[in-house]
């Protein structure tokens, strides 16, 4: 249940956030909950690749690069998604930064640490 939850929440992130951001672009509820799944599931499996790869220079930035690291995997959901366009790297930084922080506190708030 808690999984749903976390989805719907992405989902309802990534699609109210680009009224924000003009450079990120959601076609429809639909698509955005597909971006949900599919940027779970590169964060599932992609992500700690990148991160193993990446150690040297995120421990040089002290840890800066990992937010290069989400940003890359905001795009890549976004390539394999119909419906959602980000129209740069920078957006997607920025995007994938902000998508970050509502879904955290968002969670903190509708999730219950209990379970």
């Amino acid at each position: 249940m808690k999984t749903i939850i976390k989805l719907l929440i992405t989902a309802l992130v990534a699609y109210f956030l680009p009224r924000i951001l003009s450079g990120v672009h959601v076609a429809d509820f639909t698509s955005a909950i597909i971006f949900a799944i599919v940027l779970g599931l590169l964060n599932l499996i992609v992500k700690p690749i990148l991160q193993l790869f990446s150690l040297p220079i995120t421990i040089i930035t002290l840890g800066l690069f990992s937010l290069v690291i989400n940003a890359l995997i905001t795009l890549l959901a976004a390539h394999f998604t119909d419906g959602i366009h980000v129209d740069g790297f920078w957006w997607a930084f920025i995007f994938s930064i902000a998508l970050s922080i509502i879904t955290s506190i968002l969670e903190s708030i509708f999730i219950s640490k209990e379970d």
